[in-house]
């Protein structure tokens, strides 16, 4: 399959990423579903769980 580098709206901050072909077809091989959120985002939602399991 042929991929294509895709704009996503983040659903938390609002702002436009690009979904790359590459990490398209990573998140394939896994059967992952795509990204709603910007990597800063995901990174922050992250760091804040981690922080309320301790």
């Amino acid at each position: 399959m042929e991929y294509q580098d895709k704009t996503i709206v983040c659903k938390d901050c609002g702002k436009e990423f690009i979904f790359t072909a590459g990490e398209q077809e990573f998140y394939a091989q896994r059967e992952f579903s795509a990204p709603v959120r910007c990597k800063e985002c995901r990174d922050a939602r992250k760091a804040s769980r981690e922080n309320n399991a301790n």
